[in-house]
């Protein structure tokens, strides 16, 4: 393998934009609490566990070469964000009624979906699969014919995301408490639910 650390320092640069897999992960941090919060980025690293090994056998090649294919999992990638993003505005207006009948109340948020939330954000998004079949192969030895070299720099990436996010959801839960306050989770989840239909519609409308 070629440059690894470049490789390395790289992946650190990618992993620290923020992007559908974060605005999901702090939200379920900031209503939930650490618990949704590593429920989520553990369906995040499965679902990229899932986009390496999907490069390793060729799938994203399929991806990236069929617009029929792509399209799909744009559209379908796109609209779940746009549903979550919906779901963040509609808790938004739950949580306004609720405050107006009684001035402390607090919520009750399931955690039971946060796997799964964090799990279908990183796998519908295309843009992922591309990113292994584009990226990772900058850093391998065009004569190196081997797969191992591809799975272990999928793994160092998918390391890295998990030990970022562990870090940030901790820190986030660090300063739930105010983050907790009715006033602060409408602005919340106001902001979630326009970040991620933001990322479903600039998604959805993705050229091949």
């Amino acid at each position: 393998m070629e440059q690894y650390w470049l490789f390395v320092t790289m992946c650190i640069l990618l992993i620290l934009l923020p992007g559908p897999d974060t605005a999901i992960a702090t939200k379920n941090t900031l209503t939930i609490g650490k618990k949704g919060g590593l429920k989520t980025i553990l369906g995040t690293c499965c679902a990229l566990l899932i986009h390496t090994f999907a490069a390793v056998v060729g799938l994203s090649a399929i991806i990236a070469k069929s617009a029929f294919v792509f399209s799909i999992f744009k559209y379908v990638g796109g609209a779940y964000l746009i549903y979550l993003g919906v779901k963040s505005f509609i808790s938004m207006r739950k949580q306004k009624r609720d405050m107006e009948m009684l001035e402390e109340v607090e919520m009750k948020y399931d955690d039971r979906s946060c796997f799964k939330q964090g799990f279908l954000t990183n796998l519908l998004n295309p843009k992922v699969a591309v990113f292994f079949l584009t990226f990772l192969p900058q850093f391998v030895d065009p004569k190196n014919h081997s797969f191992l070299p591809f799975v272990w720099m999928g793994l160092t990436y998918l390391a890295l995301t998990a030990i970022w996010f562990i870090f940030y959801i901790l820190l986030l839960n660090a300063i739930r408490t105010f983050m907790m306050k009715p006033q602060t989770q409408m602005v919340i989840e106001g902001t979630t639910g326009i970040v991620l239909v933001g990322f479903g519609i600039k998604l959805a409308l993705e050229k091949n």
